[in-house]
């Protein structure tokens, strides 16, 4: 990988999802989340069992659309695609790697703030690959409940988060680890130190409990873990 895409992003204020940010997402991803491949792999795993021909695969955040990509390969004319994004730099960046899709009418790519509404579609499956952690407190549930309604009945929602600990000592054993790791990938203490900073009140995250109690209350009628490193997790919930 050459330095002009490596993450060497140093965030002096608050996190943005920017033009900057954007360029090293995928080498940032990679660095900074444990067993990556594994987890992209496991999402496209379960969420393949779930899709039903003639509905919507949805992702909510996606980035430069890396989640959704290997469905587009799996499924391809059977599905349509949604990904919706409010980045002005990813909806750029995803946009331009889905061009001859979106001109043929199987994938869009729509700016959506999910604080505001949820698009009407009927989906069988959609991913929420570390984005309702971005996402104010007040807005989750409400955000659930919306992606609930607007899934087929036998579909799926796959969320990935990062995650509290249930105690204060357990949480800090955690992500003394996860530093260790991102250490070995390459970031320094000093870089390290300063993304925490400016992800502190853009990036919430709750304890695993938590998001399984919101998945449940949110109508889905099996919820389980299908992935976990230390405080990142993997979802699974069902409509039955």
């Amino acid at each position: 990988m050459s330095e002009s895409t490596k993450d060497n992003y140093q965030p002096s204020d608050k996190w943005a999802f920017d033009s900057d940010v954007c360029h090293v997402f995928t080498d940032m991803l990679r660095r900074s989340i444990p067993q990556y491949d594994v987890m992209r792999k496991s999402v496209f795993d379960i969420g393949c069992s779930f899709v039903q021909p003639g509905t919507h695969i949805v992702d909510v955040g996606c980035s430069r659309g890396d989640a959704l990509a290997p469905f587009i390969d799996q499924f391809g004319n059977s599905c349509q695609y949604l990904g919706l994004e409010l980045s002005d730099a990813m909806l750029q960046a995803s946009r331009e790697r889905f061009a001859p899709l979106i001109e043929q009418g199987s994938v869009a790519i729509n700016e959506h703030d999910l604080r505001e509404s949820y698009p009407e579609v009927n989906a069988s499956l959609t991913l929420s690959v570390l984005t309702l952690q971005f996402t104010p407190m007040e807005h989750r549930q409400r955000i659930l409940r919306d992606i609930h309604r607007s899934t087929a009945k036998g579909g799926a929602f796959i969320l990935v988060e990062k995650v509290l600990g249930d105690s204060a000592e357990i949480n800090d054993l955690m992500v003394e680890h996860y530093h260790q790791l991102k250490k070995h990938n390459g970031y320094s203490d000093e870089l390290i130190e300063r993304k925490r900073l400016s992800l502190e009140g853009v990036l919430v995250p709750v304890t695993a409990r938590w998001n399984e109690e919101l998945l449940r209350s949110a109508g889905f009628t099996q919820v389980d873990c299908f992935w976990r490193w230390m405080n990142f997790c993997g979802w699974v919930g069902v409509v039955g």
